[in-house]
């Protein structure tokens, strides 16, 4: 078995991650799909993710890809979270996720929910048929969907647990966001807003793709990390899917610790070397959510609750060389200065500071403000 160091392997994830060399704007969509999407619970964080990677981004650009180029789609994805896909690869998320079990046939599910089987099937009938033509608000798709299934009980159900009610169709690539409408969060369904666009249904070919593309990123990686990261109930799952690329992956030791890795990616990362790469990712950036959990090297047990925090918050996080050395903030309301304050987990030397303060002058400049950056 081949033994790679955590300070090879988190030299090689920055690379893979576009932050050890940023991209230029115009390989800002190939970003998108490198590492998998941008996680958009926060429109904010999702932007900060891409600045993070691209430089030449402005403010707004990812507002017109998504609604206006519709090269970007918004949708719920892996782990059931908001993302922001690319549109033309939005069949390969759909054709993996569908794989999965259906949420709603899942008992837990339906008992949450006040559901039998059969009525959410009716449901999420209803709300493909509903979508297939101009965008609705909300309101509008619970009314379109009540007058379609004829049942009060469904309608009722919808209305008030909406978002994790609608997940399902966004799985199975009936339904995905539309611009609002004013403060009124409106949907459509992907085939009518995608040029091209067609569900594909369980699709092997696409979530083999999916776990390629995942490990190109966030390799080395047990069963159990790729399962957190995709969604998956069963760590067992996730095995067989990394198992299924066959001689492709391989397992790889990382100072005592086993995950998998595509063979063709195992030279260039023992080969990688920390550089003195110093980056302010921000919350919710991807690195931060496909990292490992239980990796000392990565993050210090002690300071795991400082980033991952209560109802899934993950926080601004100072990198070093790969590593989670502190965590930030930033207030960009004060008489046009973007204030940096920045929390480090152990004291740091005149290189980071350095980093810090280049940062903090690109985060400036991309906000339009002028830095002030403050250590605590």
């Amino acid at each position: 078995m081949t033994s790679l160091t955590w300070d090879s392997v988190l030299a090689w994830r920055l690379r893979r991650q576009h932050l050890a060399e940023r991209a230029d704007r115009e390989a800002a969509l190939a970003v998108v799909s490198d590492i998998a999407g941008l996680h958009a619970q926060v429109f904010s964080s999702a932007e900060l993710t891409l600045w993070a990677r691209v430089d030449g981004l402005r403010p707004g650009w990812l507002a017109h890809a998504l609604w206006e180029d519709r090269a970007l789609v918004k949708t719920w994805a892996m782990r059931g979270t908001l993302h922001l896909l690319r549109s033309d690869e939005l069949a390969t998320y759909v054709g993996a996720l569908a794989r999965l079990r259906p949420r709603h046939h899942v008992p837990a599910w339906q008992r949450a929910y006040g559901l039998e089987r059969e009525q959410a099937d009716a449901m999420l009938a209803a709300v493909a048929e509903a979508l297939d033509g101009e965008p609705l608000t909300r309101e509008a798709l619970v009314a379109a969907v009540g007058e379609r299934v004829g049942d009060p009980a469904v309608t009722e159900r919808l209305g008030s647990g909406f978002g994790e009610l609608l997940k399902p169709a966004a799985f199975t690539g009936d339904l995905c966001f539309a611009p609002n409408d004013g403060r009124l969060v409106r949907f459509t369904r992907p085939a009518g807003w995608i040029e091209g666009f067609a569900a594909p249904g369980p699709d092997e070919a696409a979530s083999e793709a999916l776990v390629r593309r995942y490990l190109r990123a966030y390799a080395p990686a047990p069963r159990e990390q790729f399962q957190r990261w995709f969604g998956m109930t069963s760590p067992a799952e996730a095995g067989r899917w990394l198992k299924a690329l066959g001689d492709e992956v391989c397992e790889i030791d990382v100072e005592g610790g086993r995950g998998w890795m595509l063979a063709q990616d195992v030279d260039e990362a023992a080969a990688a070397a920390p550089s003195g790469v110093v980056r302010l990712l921000p919350a919710f950036d991807h690195y931060v959510v496909a990292a490992p959990r239980d990796a000392e090297a990565v993050l210090p047990t002690e300071h795991r609750a400082r980033v991952y925090r209560p109802q899934g918050w993950l926080s601004p996080v100072l990198l070093v060389d790969g590593r989670m050395a502190g965590v930030w903030s930033h207030d960009a309301g004060r008489r046009g200065r973007v204030a940096v304050t920045v929390e480090p987990f152990a004291p740091v030397g005149r290189d980071v500071r350095a980093g810090v303060e280049a940062e903090a002058e690109r985060l400036a400049a991309f906000l339009d403000g002028e830095p002030e950056v403050a250590w605590t």
